[in-house]
């Protein structure tokens, strides 16, 4: 019989929309693997699962998808779920948190301060104001002008604590992380340079190289950093790790995501096609992690029990 796949979608957080497209594609992509597969629409903070699940896919981007909630729920039920734990989960989802990570492993990152309501950091211009707890884009300015920074600063902290981090000219790049390999790095060619919202999910309108034109030395240092991220924050399964990468052509990590997207613009998907890995397959890859690690989790605990 094949395998029950509960694919979790939608959500309640400002990225449902994207979640509910990822959740499609993945439940496409399993069916098409040979997996039997369930959709659930996650309308609140709750999830019922059929009585007969060997797994669950989440799909649910921001808060109650890559914050930590959801998962903790899923560890109670004891079903294997795709991704990072709760605790990873947490940490990777608060920029703040990431960064902190990130310094103390002595990975590069770009100064940052977090913001006290709308006082102007120490930092100079141009800065990158962001939520801390938000994905997509959401709320995420380019401030150039001190002019501008009240407005950007009050935008970002309606979505909560938040913070402002040095601007990085140069090329925007990212690895997938699938299991314990780095993916092809990709390079995001935006319009103007500044990949929001709009240029994250309209089709067409952003440039998407996989692979990178990258020497063979710096495409190793953005899968090496790439890697000790994922690390750094004991994730686990899958994960995207966003970089900057400076005119002297270092790259700097901005921040992971420990539930990249699936939709038809998705750099995760992107980068798995540029290693030769087709969508079925990689949904099929990430949902056999997860079940690995769950028996490996269950055995761990047998040898306490026995102890």
């Amino acid at each position: 019989m094949p395998k029950s796949i509960v694919v979790l979608k939608g959500g309640v957080s400002g990225e449902r929309d994207v979640s509910l497209r990822s959740g499609a594609a993945v439940a496409g992509g399993l069916r098409a693997a040979g997996y039997s597969v369930t959709e659930i629409d996650v309308v609140d903070r709750g999830v019922v699962l059929p009585a007969e699940t060997d797994a669950v896919f989440i799909a649910l981007h921001g808060e109650f998808g890559e914050d930590g909630a959801v998962q903790a729920i899923l560890d109670r039920s004891g079903v294997p779920y795709t991704g990072s734990g709760a605790a990873s989960s947490r940490a990777s989802f608060d920029k703040i948190t990431t960064k902190e990570r990130l310094q103390l492993a002595g990975i590069p990152t770009p100064p940052f301060e977090v913001l006290h309501g709308a006082t102007l950091p120490s930092l100079p211009l141009p800065l990158v104001v962001k939520p801390a707890c938000q994905g997509s884009t959401i709320g995420i300015h380019c401030v150039r002008r001190e002019e501008d920074w009240a407005a950007a600063c009050a935008d970002a902290q309606r979505h909560g604590r938040s913070l402002a981090e040095r601007y990085i000219p140069g090329r925007e790049l990212t690895v997938g992380v699938v299991g314990d390999e780095a993916l092809p790095v990709g390079e995001i060619v935006a319009p103007d340079a500044w990949y929001d919202y709009e240029a994250k999910y309209t089709s067409g309108k952003t440039r998407y190289i996989f692979p990178a034109e990258l020497d063979d030395a710096t495409a190793a240092r953005c899968h090496q950093l790439a890697l000790e991220t994922f690390r750094a924050l004991d994730c686990r399964g899958l994960a995207r790790v966003d970089f900057r990468m400076d005119r002297d052509g270092d790259p700097t990590v901005l921040e992971i995501n420990t539930i990249p997207g699936f939709t038809e613009t998705s750099l995760l998907p992107k980068a798995a096609a540029a290693a030769g890995i087709s969508f079925p397959e990689l949904c099929a890859m990430i949902v056999e992690l997860a079940l690995q690690t769950n028996a490996g989790l269950c055995a761990a605990v047998a040898c306490v029990d026995e102890e």
